[in-house]
């Protein structure tokens, strides 16, 4: 019954209704907008209504960062792909792959190889190239519906791609001689060259030093994990790999390109691609999106309503909707409080199953009143859902409270970004909830029972609070509080007050958060212009302000020197106790 109304979708896809004789795909653009559909039709869509309990994908697995995907579906589809805005080039590329070929490139060559002059048709070939790829158990069904047909073509695309699924590797579209898109090869091999890319990628931030292999073990993983999810994923699966790192290479190269691949385990449609730029500055980094099928929060309830109205919910007794997450990569800065976050959520599209129309403007993943929710189910053993802890163990209710603290851990290590950089109101709020729980007597009894993992929840809390004082300290930094310009002494007022409260918070020390303090508190006090307007000046020079400029600037000074003083006795206590341990 699905099938039949999506054979019958107008609308989104009236380019390829129009043209189903004659699909002429030019550029990247309009191929991505045709393979959305036909991935999402048969890569998201089938598989929910014929494989029992389909694992939607919950709204937290496409907030960065990503977890880990410790289970693989393997009655779900999975694959990768890759497509050049331009002819193949097989002697120069820089992968390996089994060309597939249409008749214009045949008739356009110059030269012919006499080996290929001997093959009875340019179909038959690209038929056997083909099956000799394919599991030998779809080859019967693969040559009833294909026989001699051109399987290079975009209109053969739709049916083909039930077989392209059940290949290991890529498959690769590109131009042809006409300049429109076919299939050119399949079974590509995507290379990696994960060591290269990871080692030079970590010495341009600072975070590796040649030669030095006791940086380079304490900070791998921190550089694999940020390297990863700027392309939009965790550290994962070969195939997710090596599609982000090639995708990442092609970039370098100035390729208008697109790679996608859908694992598995996320069961979410990763697109990464570049060439698409509206203006002419270049990003950085290829533009990355996410489609998968969600379930809306029952606490939306507006939303609810009206996707239902407007028919965009492909399940509407579960809320399941299609949504595409587009991301927003963040260079490295060692002097962001948020250090690890390489990506962030730019927008989120909610697409209606049969028009292919979007909606944009809804908050699906996000929405601070649900994560609030969610938090008060875990300490109050209400939560039903599946976590990752400490990326080795699922943790899949919150029964027990042992089960309920691995749960706050992975929450709170999940959406530090969020906690840290959102408002005042919300942040009360997740206070309320921890205070309430951590804090009660009543559970004064249990936490001595699993001391250790409470220990972890009130660390990793108490990062997130001082965390937030930092984040404070950045935008003071540029003579900025809560959104409004203010003047250098109100600046250095808040600075001493902030740092006067953190000093004392200190007794759960975070090196990285005091490296950044003693980072932020050293450009305010080499500020050329404080120091030319206000200390370096006779106080009698000065008026009652500018006193009290360098009133505050003195207290600034005298507390970033206990914070080194701090900082220097635990990185000394530290190194005492790993020698006394060796």
């Amino acid at each position: 019954m699905w099938e039949k109304a999506f054979s019958e979708a107008p609308g989104y896809y009236d380019h390829a209704q129009a043209q189903q004789h004659s699909l002429e795909l030019t550029t990247i653009k309009d191929l991505k907008q045709y393979l959305d559909w036909q991935h999402i039709k048969h890569c998201l869509l089938r598989p929910y209504f014929e494989v029992e309990d389909y694992p939607v994908v919950e709204a937290r697995e496409l907030l960065p960062s990503f977890e880990i995907d410790l289970y693989e579906y393997k009655k779900l589809p999975g694959f990768s792909m890759v497509a050049f805005e331009r002819p193949l080039n097989s002697f120069r590329e820089i992968f390996q792959y089994d060309a597939l070929h249409t008749l214009l490139d045949w008739q356009h060559a110059d030269i012919v190889n006499a080996a290929c002059q001997l093959e009875s048709s340019v179909f038959g070939a690209n038929l056997r190239t083909f099956q000799s790829r394919l599991p030998k158990r779809s080859h019967p069904e693969f040559l009833k519906n294909f026989g001699e047909c051109d399987i290079c073509c975009m209109e053969s695309y739709d049916r083909m791609l039930p077989f392209l699924l059940q290949l290991e590797r890529a498959h690769i579209l590109a131009h042809d001689s006409s300049q429109h898109f076919s299939m050119a090869g399949i079974y590509a091999s995507l290379p990696s060259n994960l060591d290269s890319e990871l080692k030079q990628f970590g010495l341009k931030i600072g975070k590796f030093r040649p030669g030095d292999n006791l940086m380079y073990e304490c900070n791998r993983l921190f550089v694999y994990q940020f390297l990863m999810e700027l392309h939009g994923f965790p550290i994962v699966s070969e195939r997710r790999t090596s599609a982000s790192l090639f995708a990442r290479r092609l970039h370098r190269m100035g390729e208008k390109f697109m790679v996608r691949v859908l694992g598995q385990s996320d069961r979410t449609i990763t697109t990464l691609l570049s060439g698409l730029e509206a203006t002419k500055r270049r990003r950085h980094y290829p533009y990355v999106e996410k489609i998968a099928l969600v379930a809306v929060n029952p606490n939306q309830k507006e939303t609810i309503s009206l996707l239902k109205d407007q028919g965009f919910l492909v399940d509407e007794k579960k809320n399941i909707c299609i949504l595409r997450v587009i991301y927003q990569q963040h260079q490295y800065s060692p002097k962001n409080v948020r250090e690890d976050r390489a990506l962030s959520v730019l927008r989120q599209e909610i697409i209606h199953p049969i028009s292919g129309r979007v909606l944009d403007h809804l908050n699906i993943i996000q929405n601070a009143q649900n994560m609030i929710l969610r938090l008060n189910d875990i300490v109050r053993g209400e939560l039903r859902g599946t976590i990752t802890y400490k990326r080795r163990e699922i943790i899949r209710n919150t029964d027990t409270h042992e089960s309920r603290l691995k749960f706050l851990y992975s929450w709170l290590s999940k959406h530090t970004h969020r906690i840290v950089d959102y408002s005042d109101e919300f942040y009360s709020q997740v206070v309320k909830v921890l205070d309430g729980y951590l804090l009660t007597p009543e559970n004064w009894d249990v936490f001595n029972e699993y001391k250790e993992l409470h220990q972890e929840v009130w660390a990793k809390y108490s990062q997130i609070q001082q965390a937030r004082k930092v984040r404070t300290l950045e935008d003071l930094r540029s003579r900025v509080y809560k959104g409004e310009k203010i003047s250098y002494l109100r600046m250095l007022e808040l600075m001493t007050e902030i740092l006067g409260e953190l000093k004392y918070e200190i007794v759960n020390y975070f090196d990285q958060l005091v490296a950044k303090v003693l980072v932020i508190g050293e450009d305010v006090v080499s500020d050329s212009y404080v120091m030319r307007s206000y200390i370096d000046k006779k106080d009698e020079e000065l008026t009652d302000y500018g006193l009290k400029v360098k009133k505050y600037y003195s207290r600034l000074v005298s507390l970033l020197d206990e914070f080194r003083s701090i900082r220097k006795s635990r990185t000394t206590s530290v190194s005492d106790q790993s020698f006394q341990n060796f």
